[in-house]
């Protein structure tokens, strides 16, 4: 029994190191310029499918467990203050540059390259609108025997050099006999109010959600196989001691600065503070060296880390990456 116990413990403590070394990654709305106009066919409107898509990426990859995925509000919020536009959804410098601020260790960036039936590469053809096709916009996608397929390719891309450190592709297709892109005429309507759920279940019963549900996976699959070559990026952090509990500390430094579990930084006390005489920014503190705080939890602001050095760590006192 006490074997077993001990065994389970260190099997705990391995996984949870594994835990601590997952490579942090960000996922951009994929562009799907080469299938706009079969959009259109489809939907009637232009509908930005990229989110959709990049969406069902996401949940995929966080199911998944292989990477630690960052929230969609962090990267609006990134994308808003940098004034970044869709056309630069597969742009690899621009998506290095958001990736660097989001502290990620890669960045995802796609393309979605057929969506639609199989007769055209981009989609739906356009042809004369009848009946109840021409009422959602969909042409002549009600033909029988209707074949859905979704092809989306992406890249992951290096946060400091801007490089492709690996390509992924996944393809889908969905076909039934005397139905619709969406089984009936009336499934269309998930495109009400200017958008479309790809998440709802009315979509994913439609042969075309069925292979875009297909395709996303296989993309996964090969995102997670590619997870080696994406390398742990060596980020500096600095931050403050927010609270001090015994050996406990706070820091007001997180995953957003490129914090992980597991890290150590040099805690400094005392000293003096160098400022930009220009802007009164604090460019460096000079102080000494007093221990170590060694990284046990994680959030994208904040960190909580075990203490060990001789003097007494205070409120205020600076954190920062070894050999720094």
């Amino acid at each position: 029994m006490k074997r077993q116990l001990i065994l389970l413990l260190f099997i705990l403590a391995v996984t949870q190191a594994g835990w601590g070394q997952k490579k942090r990654v960000a996922v951009l709305d994929f562009e799907y310029g080469t299938v706009q106009s079969g959009i259109s066919a489809i939907f009637g409107q232009n509908i930005d499918i990229g989110k959709g898509i990049a969406d069902l990426l996401v949940d995929r990859l966080v199911r998944d467990g292989t990477y630690t995925v960052i929230e969609r509000k962090a990267i609006q919020k990134v994308l808003a203050e940098q004034n970044f536009s869709n056309s630069d959804r597969a742009d690899s410098n621009s998506a290095a540059k958001i990736g660097k601020l989001l502290g990620v260790d890669a960045i995802i960036i796609g393309s979605i390259t057929q969506f639609g039936r199989d007769d055209k590469s981009v989609g739906v053809g356009g042809g004369v609108f009848r009946g109840t096709a021409s009422k959602y916009g969909l042409g002549n996608v009600g033909m029988k025997n209707a074949k859905a397929v979704v092809g989306i390719s992406s890249r992951t891309v290096s946060v400091d050099t801007g490089e492709i450190l690996s390509v992924a592709s996944g393809k889908g297709e969905s076909q039934r006999s005397g139905t619709t892109l969406f089984g009936s005429g009336s499934g269309s309507a998930t495109a009400a109010g200017g958008g479309i759920d790809m998440s709802s279940s009315n979509f994913a019963n439609s042969i075309i959600g069925e292979a875009t549900a297909a395709a996303v996976d296989k993309l996964r699959a090969d995102l997670v196989a590619g997870a080696a070559k994406v390398p742990e990026r060596v980020v500096h952090v600095e931050g403050l001691i927010a609270d001090v509990s015994g050996n406990t500390l706070i820091l007001n430094v997180g995953a957003k600065s490129g914090l992980k579990v597991g890290q150590t930084l040099q805690v400094v006390q005392g000293g003096r503070e160098i400022r930009d005489p220009a802007t009164g920014k604090v460019l460096r503190r000079i102080g000494a060296s007093i221990g170590t705080v060694t990284i046990t939890e994680v959030d994208e602001g904040s960190s909580t880390g075990n203490y060990a050095g001789a003097a007494k760590p205070k409120v205020g006192d600076q954190v920062k990456s070894q050999g720094k």
